[in-house]
């Protein structure tokens, strides 16, 4: 099915970004609020919508409540973006992506609230194969024993609802032929947040002391990673005009897969960029959860 196709390149892009964005908290901020990040998503957002409108010119022609809730969700997606960042920026992003597999339950409500989405029998099975590939991922996954982390499952939680609640809005409106006219709203709510985040002096500061240390070189990275977010996005998107929210969610859910295997090459090549853990039992148990994977996929390609 075409549509698996897409929704499988989500997380392959979204996995390289992850790792990415890891190394950017890292390198500009180790300290401090990792909201300037986000001034970029916004951007692109600003440049993507005025493009859309210029060879769709009228894209733009939708309700006012219309456009007022698919700017909405693009604002909330942003800001489930900051509390993915802020967990992202004391956590390893093995530890931080896996929490992401509760998007899919989340969506299965609201695609059936919303949507009026139900699965069949054999779809249930293969998305639940692939939630539990996903979460087997991150079982054991964490070198460090401790207690259970009430901050980082507070913070993906509530991210991954608020993106499971801005991608159903999405495809409440894309779905009625309005691919391109609800991108462009989302990316228009994208700008806003960040023009609300440009607000805040320290933010500014920020923005300008991180471009002084190697403005190029930021810019660069920052410009290479949105473009692939934003491909990563409007693949999702497109999957969803074709399958249930939550199907989508659980194929774009294998994000962990995806920067698991990322991360043993880097830590292959970049021992210093990389961190994985290479034991026997953790590719082993890693190896199962691909079989998983594979399995859910078959189930619903089936």
């Amino acid at each position: 099915m075409s549509w698996l196709l897409y929704a499988f390149a989500a997380p392959v892009l979204w996995a390289v970004s992850t790792h990415i964005d890891k190394f950017l908290v890292d390198a500009y901020f180790s300290r401090g609020s990792v909201a300037v990040l986000l001034i970029f998503t916004a951007a692109a957002g600003a440049l993507l919508a005025p493009l859309i409108w210029l060879f769709q010119p009228g894209s733009f022609a939708l309700p006012i409540e219309a456009i007022a809730l698919i700017v909405g969700a693009g604002m909330l997606g942003m800001v489930a973006m900051l509390f993915y960042l802020d967990a992202l920026q004391t956590e390893p992003a093995s530890s931080v992506v896996p929490w992401f597999q509760t998007a899919p339950l989340f969506g299965y409500g609201l695609g059936y609230l919303l949507l009026g989405e139900t699965l069949s029998t054999r779809e249930m099975a293969g998305g639940g194969a692939i939630i539990a590939g996903a979460f087997l991922l991150v079982l054991g996954g964490t070198r460090r024993a401790g207690p259970f982390n009430v901050r980082l499952a507070g913070l993906m939680l509530a991210s991954a609802f608020m993106l499971a609640l801005a991608t159903a809005v999405f495809k409440l409106f894309a779905i009625e032929d309005r691919f391109w006219t609800t991108t462009a709203w989302t990316g228009a709510g994208q700008a806003l947040f960040g023009a609300g985040l440009l607000l805040r002096a320290a933010n500014r500061r920020r923005l300008v002391e991180m471009l002084g240390q190697s403005t190029g070189f930021v810019l660069a990275v920052n410009a290479f990673n949105e473009l692939i977010n934003l491909a990563g996005a409007l693949a999702q998107r497109y999957a969803l005009l074709f399958a249930p929210l939550s199907l989508v969610q659980a194929i774009t859910g294998t994000g962990p897969l995806f920067v698991f295997v990322f991360g043993v090459g880097l830590a292959l090549a970049w021992p210093r960029l990389g961190s994985e853990e290479l034991s026997a039992p953790n590719l082993i148990r890693k190896s199962a959860a691909t079989v998983l994977v594979v399995i859910g996929v078959a189930l619903i390609g089936g």
